[in-house]
């Protein structure tokens, strides 16, 4: 048992490091890559892919070849890493706590508003340089051409994702035509027949958008508590195999009492001239 958590340590480290490697890859793939909306992934992946290789690399060096200072290393970022990870996940259910749809009478799909969301994820989609972004992936994705040709009786009977009900359509309850003088929700008058144009620049888009974001959010917060316990194990292991490497370190074998001697204090031995001095003296 006394190599088993340092076997344990190296083997999942070589796997996460070989994991790595085509994270760093499809990173720089995206960077090649024309769509915004893939470039608009590129950063995070590049930046997990090389934490998590430059970690992996750090516990597979200290666990195999008893490198203390690796293996000290590795578990200092392990636990900035839970720490991170645990606030991120509070963090998220936080910030997600807020909205959902809002029922539609007689529709099977629900229409969304911006103001039901937090104010952090509102500031955020309202800034122009993200919401431009994410307009072209929405144009890209051509979320809103799989319901061009929907029928009445379609739109009566068939659901919608959060980003179609939102950006693809105005709300249900715009009136068009001679009696539109009535005053309305302000995205009635944002639509815009144009393919190019639909109701993209609508609050309800972007409250769809933050729906798709929401849910999307807690699928992670719910992935990140299984990962929280995952790495608190393998931080624990990493414990152990630390304590093996600094006994293979010091050259002690398992289980021999390391105490030989008492190692004296800097000054003992100034105290002991000058004691020998004195009898030497007097």
């Amino acid at each position: 048992m006394y190599r088993f958590s340092n076997t344990v340590i190296g083997f999942l480290n070589l796997f996460t490091l070989l994991a790595s490697i085509p994270i760093i890859g499809g990173g720089l793939w995206m960077a090649r890559s024309s769509t915004t909306c893939e470039s608009f992934l590129q950063t995070p992946l590049l930046v997990i892919g090389f934490v998590i290789l430059i970690i992996s690399l750090a516990g597979f060096i200290g666990a195999c070849f008893h490198v203390v200072w690796a293996l000290w290393a590795y578990l200092v970022v392990m636990l900035l890493l839970i720490a991170a990870l645990m606030a991120l996940t509070v963090f998220g259910f936080v910030v997600t706590g807020r909205g959902g749809g809002t029922e539609v009478p007689g529709r099977a799909y629900k229409e969304y508003h911006i103001e039901d969301y937090s104010p952090w994820l509102r500031k955020r989609i309202e800034e122009p340089h993200y919401w431009e972004t994410i307009r072209s992936c929405i144009l890209g994705s051509k979320t809103c051409a799989k319901i061009a040709y929907w029928t009445p009786f379609d739109y009566l009977q068939k659901d919608m994702s959060p980003i179609q009900s939102g950006c693809c359509k105005p709300p249900t309850s715009c009136i068009y035509g001679a009696a539109a003088m009535v005053a309305q929700d302000p995205d009635c008058y944002r639509w815009n027949n144009d393919p190019g144009l639909l109701c993209y620049e609508c609050d309800s888009c972007r409250a769809g958008v933050l729906e798709s974001v929401r849910n999307d959010w807690r699928k992670l917060s719910v992935l990140n508590i299984v990962m929280l316990v995952f790495l608190i194990c393998i931080y624990s292991i990493g414990c152990c195999a630390f304590r093996n490497t600094r006994r293979a370190d010091a050259d002690h074998p398992y289980g021999e009492n390391r105490m030989s001697k008492v190692r004296p204090r800097w000054d003992f031995h100034w105290w002991r001239w000058l004691h020998d001095r004195r009898h030497w003296l007097y």
